[in-house]
């Protein structure tokens, strides 16, 4: 294998195997064991091995390097003249001292989500008197007890008082009640603090269905108590909550299940789900056993983080729309600690605040750091919820993406950039960086007017608490609709003729079709959001029922169309024409000037240029790609115009058309 291979895949246990001249096992067979880190008693040996040199590898890639691969495995790594690159999302020190302080890059956790790598998080925090002070039992009480290994269950009275602490909770300690509150908050508090109605992975819609959870428990025998205490408080079956460990009965098909079942939302596991298991639309991550390790609680904090594909995550999470978001659930203080980083972009003092305010605070250039942070966050989760038509206008607007103001706004709050600023510009340093991240928004109101805008069209928000009544009930007859209609269309054109500008330019003086077929989907995309919702199509019925317009049975109205109803309003036609009819007559026209002057055009010419007209009708430009599509592409596409009309004239005559008869 190593004779012919430019690139090996192994674990360190493998490489040792091959090195010290043992049977290397295939990687698809029963012998999964020889992948512990504990395969072997005592630090690794090796010697020179003339089938592995060590000049094998130029270099040599550690995957999860924060591992302990530093001790007993150590031999193998050196043995090898070759640079040795880690990566890691968890470095501790051991890593650092292995790699001699070397840090080559870093990426931030923030960074991930600026960039639509992983999504954010908030945190939910649970508090009980016993979860918080411990309890104590009573002498002479009779209790259940359980013996660790065997599981055998005995009763016996207690001859002292049992006190216990918080700490001694699901290790020695089960506290049923305990378990039944926390579980029962997070039932109770779920759709309304969790996951509130409106939400952005909901996009306003009310969810009802629990979140894929998982709870990470302190050994195999709480996991089976909350298990069992879950489905209780829940009211649900078996498929509903199970235990992943690896005392479960085939726990791979159970992660696989949870992973794509939509009956199966809470699993409870101690460490088998930690690491390196993705689940990707895991929502909740429940902490009821705390976390020593801060490089530990990352991994498990990163089970929640991952992105997934929206129809992904539908098909699991049907009540949810996109995943934009996780939550920690911590019922043991695990995020109190200093020694963990849970601190997510959206600040919890700043929670409240709305995207409006925040837009109009950096307007004003005064948000401070932590509104700048909840700043990134939102515009972060915005970014999962839109497709790729709202994020191309966005881009138009802002020259850049959403994506790259977000990360920005990131960085600016970042301590090591801030620092990076002083050092660079002295103590007014991470100001400028503040100012310069809030620039792209503060310097742009349309932009901060459209992001405004994209967020309530993904919105849609329930008022359960006021009351109405009936003022009047009257019928209004269609022609008093379409008249309402056209007056708010021409008010907002008064309003907005910063946008109306450019077209009207192009229509009365000419303008490039390309230019104009964007401007026009913009508009198209503006003006069919929330509060207008207007259409093309509809705009153009009201003209009809106005009298207007032409009425056309059958026929669909599109985007080009509002080339004619802009035309009307700005006074360039006497009435509404569909977009078709003003390229026919420019075609006629055309035609005519043609004829005039002497050129004429055989059946097969006039076949390919009445296609021509077609595409131009629906789309305003003609590309040269066009032409080896349907229906160009049955009569030989490129090779065909040209051979049709000649070298010297099909290029030119194709930039002809397109400026006589587009825009």
């Amino acid at each position: 294998m190593f004779d012919s291979s430019k690139v090996v895949v192994s674990t360190i246990q493998r490489l040792w195997l091959a090195l010290t001249g043992r049977d290397v096992p295939d990687p698809d067979s029963d012998e999964s064991g020889l992948d512990r880190y504990d395969l072997i008693d005592g630090p690794a040996e090796v010697s020179y091995n003339p089938q592995l040199p060590p000049e094998t590898f130029d270099f040599i890639v550690v995957d999860e390097c924060h591992r302990s691969i530093y001790g007993q495995w150590r031999a193998v790594l050196e043995y090898f003249d070759a640079h040795l690159i880690g990566l890691t999302a968890t470095p501790v020190a051991q890593t650092f001292g292995f790699f001699h302080q070397n840090l080559v890059s870093e990426y931030t956790y923030e960074q991930a989500v600026a960039d639509g790598v992983n999504v954010d998080f908030d945190v939910f925090r649970i508090r009980t008197e016993l979860g918080e002070q411990g309890g104590s039992i009573p002498a002479e009480t009779v209790v259940p007890v359980k013996d660790r290994k065997t599981r055998r269950q005995r009763y016996q009275e207690l001859e002292d008082d049992y006190d216990y602490k918080s700490t001694d909770l699901g290790k020695s300690v089960i506290a049923e009640d305990q378990i039944r509150t926390v579980l029962t908050s997070f039932r109770d508090n779920l759709f309304t603090q969790v996951f509130p109605p409106g939400g952005d992975e909901a996009q306003g819609q009310p969810r009802t269905e629990v979140p894929k959870t998982l709870i990470f428990a302190r050994d195999d025998n709480h996991a089976e108590d909350i298990v069992r205490i879950a489905r209780q408080v829940f009211g649900r079956g078996d498929d509903f909550c199970v235990k992943i460990t690896h005392a479960a009965k085939n726990p791979d098909q159970l992660i696989q299940a949870f992973r794509n079942s939509p009956e199966l939302r809470i699993a409870v596991t101690v460490d088998m789900i930690a690491t390196g298991t993705d689940v990707r639309p895991l929502e909740c991550v429940f902490f009821m056993r705390d976390v020593k390790s801060w490089a530990y609680f990352e991994q498990m904090k990163g089970r929640g983080a991952r992105t997934v594909d929206a129809t992904e995550f539908q098909a699991v999470t049907p009540d949810a729309v996109a995943k934009t978001r996780f939550v920690i659930v911590d019922a043991v203080g695990v995020t109190d600690s200093p020694r963990v980083d849970a601190k997510p972009l959206v600040r919890a003092s700043e929670k409240q605040i709305s995207l409006k305010r925040l837009m109009d605070k950096t307007a004003a250039m005064s948000l401070t750091e932590d509104e700048t942070a909840t700043l990134a966050g939102r515009l972060s989760r915005l970014n999962m919820q839109i497709g790729d038509a709202e994020r191309a206008q966005i881009e138009q607007l802002a020259g850049q993406p959403l994506q790259e103001i977000v990360g920005g706004l990131v960085r600016a709050v970042d301590v090591d950039e801030q620092e990076k600023a002083r050092r660079l510009h002295g103590d007014d340093g991470p100001r400028q960086q503040l100012v310069a991240a809030w620039k792209p928004l503060a310097a742009n109101p349309e932009l901060r007017n459209l992001l405004m805008d994209i967020r309530r069209a993904h919105d849609i928000v329930y008022d359960e608490g006021s009351r109405d009544r009936v003022i009047e009930a009257t019928g209004i007859s269609s022609e008093e609709l379409a008249t309402r209609r056209v007056g708010s269309f021409r008010e907002w054109m008064e309003a907005n003729q910063a946008k109306i500008a450019p077209l009207e330019l192009a229509f009365r003086e000419g303008g490039e079709p390309r230019e104009v077929y964007r401007n026009l989907k913009s508009l198209a995309a503006t003006i069919a959001r929330p509060q207008y919702n207007w259409t093309p199509e509809g705009l153009y019925n009201a003209y009809v029922q106005m009298g207007k317009a032409a009425s056309l049975p059958g026929t669909t109205r599109g985007v080009v169309d509002l080339v004619g109803i802009l035309r009307f309003e700005l006074g360039l036609d006497e009435e509404v024409k569909p977009y078709r009819s003003l390229v026919e007559e420019r075609f006629a026209a055309w035609i005519a000037r043609q004829e005039q002057a002497g050129a004429g055009f055989t059946e097969e010419q006039g076949w390919w240029l009445r296609r021509i007209v077609d595409v131009i009708s629906t789309s305003i430009v003609f590309e040269s790609e066009h032409l080896d599509e349907p229906p160009f592409l049955d009569r030989g596409g490129v090779e065909g115009f040209v051979v049709t009309f000649g070298q010297d004239r099909a290029e030119a005559l194709l930039d002809e058309l397109g400026r006589e008869l587009g825009a």
